[in-house]
């Protein structure tokens, strides 16, 4: 085999191991705490602009 076909299958293969890594840390229980507090902050940030005197849209 060509040594640039090979290169190019372990590329494949290394970023496929990587996403699976990526998608087994995104969907980890011990995250869900971090995510749940990270999905609220948008709904904060619009209780303070209200609660500060801002306008609300």
């Amino acid at each position: 085999m060509d040594i640039v076909n090979d290169l190019r299958s372990f590329t494949t293969v290394g970023f496929f191991i990587l996403f699976l890594g990526i998608a087994a840390w995104a969907y980890s229980s011990r995250n869900r705490s971090a995510f749940d507090e990270a999905a609220a902050l948008p709904f904060l940030d619009e209780d303070n602009k209200t609660s500060n005197g801002g306008t609300h849209e």
